[in-house]
């Protein structure tokens, strides 16, 4: 009788320890990332990473489960990118040129005029991303991929026609680059985040913004302003970046089903911000927006203004700036 005791309490830890390292090791497969981003949940690039984040769920058989946090609702703009430095989430989405303090490298597409189509940001991007992609990876940064905006115009409460036209307006600014060009066109930047533009229109805290047709069908623009002119000044990218430590620590079959989809989210999102160009424009114009293209005047204007922040942004660049600068114009020969 003393005997069998001990081999039931055996038996019993041996199947409780068993259990245990089990549940362990269940709880441990399944990866929750919370992902913010600045947009709301009909912006085009929203819906793109919500299908990333699908795509990487399915192909991880829901091991690693990101859950999108659209228009700012977990982490403001301005601290997306050192909030995914720092740990705090392990994923997130910004606007690329936001961090151009940091490095001009990262305002590359922001510069007016140096590509202004599809197929010139495309061939930008590539000739710039290895370069981008490295001064992230010294922040144990990883960059999983990159879409464009449509090309940017601007909005205004009236007509523009004459250089004057632009100055002493209060300009929504959301970048270096947009306020440069708020400076030499004579108005005045402001800095205002997508959430708030309707009430910074309509409180006279802004008259005019450079921004995305998008953008502005996306918050209504109708509703606080009469004009677009469809400069197409540059088409600037949202860049997705993850947490090298956060990465590190998936599988390796997690690792790759995760830059499988980045790579599918950003061939999707320039075919998604093509479209929504045509798409756009029609939704201001169905709406009474009135849509122009700059007149002579105005464009010999944006011309100098283009010309001026290029050589600027290339003095700014050094070294990295040159490397972008060649490779590119290399690629379009």
């Amino acid at each position: 009788m003393m005997t069998r005791f001990p081999l039931l309490h055996l038996s019993s830890a041996v199947a409780i320890g068993i259990s245990l390292a089990t549940l362990s090791s269940t709880a441990q497969a399944a990866t929750e990332w919370d992902m913010p981003t600045p947009y709301g949940d009909m912006t085009f690039h929203t819906v793109n990473i919500r299908e990333f984040a699908d795509d990487v769920r399915e192909a991880t058989d829901g091991e690693l489960d990101i859950t999108v946090h659209s228009n700012g609702s977990l982490i403001g703009h301005a601290e997306i990118k050192n909030s995914v430095r720092r740990g705090i989430v392990p994923i997130g989405e910004l606007i690329m040129s936001r961090l151009a303090n940091e490095n001009p490298i990262f305002e590359v597409d922001s510069v007016p005029y140096l590509a202004t189509g599809y197929e010139d940001a495309k061939t930008l991007w590539e000739a710039s991303r290895e370069i981008i992609a490295e001064e992230l990876a010294e922040q144990r940064l990883r960059l999983l991929f990159a879409v464009p905006w449509p090309p940017q115009g601007i909005y205004t409460q009236q007509a523009l026609e004459e250089p004057d036209d632009l100055k002493n307006l209060s300009m929504r600014a959301y970048n270096t680059a947009s306020e440069r060009i708020a400076q030499l066109v004579g108005a005045v930047p402001t800095q205002v985040e997508v959430p708030d533009i309707p009430t910074a229109f309509s409180t006279g805290r802004v008259d005019a913004m450079i921004t995305s047709p998008a953008t502005g069908a996306d918050t209504k623009a109708w509703d606080y302003l009469s004009h677009f002119n469809h400069a197409q000044l540059w088409l600037p990218k949202n860049m997705v970046i993850v947490s090298e430590k956060a990465f590190s620590r998936l599988d390796e079959a997690s690792q790759q089903a995760v830059l499988d989809a980045a790579a599918e989210a950003e061939t999707r999102g320039w075919e998604m911000s093509r479209q929504e160009t045509g798409d756009a424009i029609a939704v201001l114009k169905e709406n009474g927006i009135e849509v122009s293209e700059p007149t002579p005047e105005l464009a010999a204007l944006l011309d100098e203004v283009g010309a001026t922040m290029t050589e600027e942004w290339a003095g700014r660049a050094g070294d990295q700036g040159a490397a972008i600068l060649e490779a590119y114009e290399a690629a379009r020969d």
